[in-house]
């Protein structure tokens, strides 16, 4: 049974609290084995304490099924890129270097690759991904392009993303302010200042005489 038509995956990188009750849920999946294929990353930590949940973006044309010379990445009819095949993957680790997200992690206990399939089990059954069902501030969130923009009425899915000479369409959508550009470019970002206001805080006692 495929994942419904009319359900997607949202991130909203602004809205993450880095709880990590996301990463906590999804080392509960049976398919999993006890760990996490979903983590948090510092946006900026030298700036801020801001963190994003990272899980596959579920490429269209998914980089690392590409590279993979053991065939052992499939992706399903209805657009989810699963987790490498253990019968069929060398832990050759090409997909881990590949993505251009950042994605694939080599488990070396395993000699596997393994990484987010978006709940397969669940939500093609119409279920939501577990890291969705817990997340308190909804930074993730599995549901409808309608309710998102109800829910998000400043915000605007985004599935196209620019690695330098690289266009890369994905199933998985992030949230971006309202109006943003048809696609996001991820290089130009990483040479972007923050953005974030900042605050110079008195030190207490500062100037007082001894």
């Amino acid at each position: 049974m495929p994942v419904a038509a009319n359900t997607e995956f949202f991130i909203d990188p602004s809205r993450c609290i880095g709880c990590q009750a996301c990463v906590q849920a999804c080392e509960e999946c049976d398919t999993h084995r006890g760990h996490a294929m979903i983590h948090l990353e510092y946006i900026e930590r030298a700036q801020s304490t801001q963190t994003t949940p990272v899980v596959c973006m579920h490429c269209d044309s998914p980089t690392c099924a590409e590279v993979c010379p053991a065939d052992a990445i499939k992706r399903t009819a209805d657009g989810v890129v699963q987790s490498a095949r253990k019968p069929r993957c060398i832990a050759c680790s090409n997909c881990v270097l590949a993505c251009p997200f950042g994605v694939p992690k080599m488990k070396s206990e395993f000699e596997l690759m393994m990484k987010c399939d978006m709940c397969y089990d669940r939500t093609s059954v119409g279920k939501k991904p577990m890291c969705a069902t817990v997340c308190p501030s909804q930074a993730l969130h599995f549901g409808t392009r309608e309710e998102v923009e109800r829910l998000r009425p400043r915000a605007q899915p985004v599935n196209r993303f620019r690695f330098g000479q690289q266009w890369i369409t994905t199933k998985v959508n992030m949230m971006a302010p309202a109006a943003p550009p048809a696609y996001i470019d991820v290089t130009a970002a990483m040479h972007a200042g923050p953005t974030g206001r900042r605050y110079a805080l008195p030190v207490v006692g500062a100037g007082a005489s001894g």
